[in-house]
């Protein structure tokens, strides 16, 4: 798909991996509608982009609905979803102070795989309905899931299930909507530079990244985006969980 006059909505855009593929994929001329919780820094990054901010609660059936209704009417109908928005603290299944609250496993997996979901039902229902390009491609749907999802480690319990899911739908997902002309993606990112590891100190942050095969550093947010950028432009990519993570493998803690 060339992407170049195409509407595309990135779902935590206002930071992070998110933020580095609304700026992508708007220099290579999409129009980039940045959906976020975080109003005002969206505002920032659409205004130095060009793109619009909208207001997005993923895991809100309305707001996504809504958030997706406003994009459209300025840029059209949304041919590229790329799902960044996510998280998930570090909490045990039984620690010191007993079970891990259920609630807690709840709001991780409902943002991250209930969220993605959300999105992913409505820009497609959309994409499903817009005229095919000269491929016979209507939209892609593209998940962020994380190398947790293969090696989940100590302490991540909530997230690894959740990005698994992820995991898990791509394929399903690119089977059901083949017949319609929308594909279905997912990238697993391993340890990427992002505001979460920002917090911690540099030598730390060293420390980590000589772990990583090569290269011996962490992932840049730009490499991710410029991988976004490939698998929409290329049209035999579909129902794959492409893995960008320097060779690494997670030890168990």
């Amino acid at each position: 798909m060339d992407i170049k006059g195409k509407a595309v909505l990135v779902t935590g855009g206002a930071s992070g991996l998110g933020e580095a593929t609304a700026v992508h994929l708007a220099s290579q001329g999409a129009r980039v509608a940045v959906l976020d919780i975080q109003q005002e820094r969206a505002e920032e990054v659409a205004q130095r982009i060009g793109g619009i901010a909208i207001r997005c609660d993923v895991t809100d059936p309305d707001s996504a609905a809504t958030a997706i209704a406003v994009a459209q009417e300025a840029h059209g109908v949304a041919r590229v979803l790329v799902n960044c928005a996510g998280g998930g603290p570090i909490r045990r299944v039984v620690g010191r102070d007993g079970p891990m609250p259920l609630e807690d496993f709840v709001k991780v997996v409902n943002l991250n795989l209930i969220g993605g979901f959300n999105m992913a039902r409505l820009a497609a229902a959309q994409m499903i309905a817009a005229e095919p390009d000269e491929q016979g491609e209507r939209g892609l749907i593209l998940f962020t899931t994380s190398v947790a999802a293969f090696e989940g480690q100590i302490g991540q319990a909530a997230y690894t299930a959740s990005k698994g899911g992820l995991a898990s739908l791509t394929l399903q997902m690119a089977r059901e909507f083949a017949q319609f002309g929308v594909r279905v993606m997912a990238i697993a990112p391993g340890i990427f530079e992002t505001p979460l590891l920002g917090n911690l100190s540099e030598e730390l942050q060293r420390t980590i990244g000589d772990g990583i095969p090569f290269p011996r550093r962490l992932g840049r947010s730009e490499e991710f985006a410029e991988l976004v950028g490939h698998v929409a432009a290329n049209p035999y990519l579909n129902g794959e969980v492409i893995r960008i993570d320097g060779a690494v493998r997670l030890a168990p803690r």
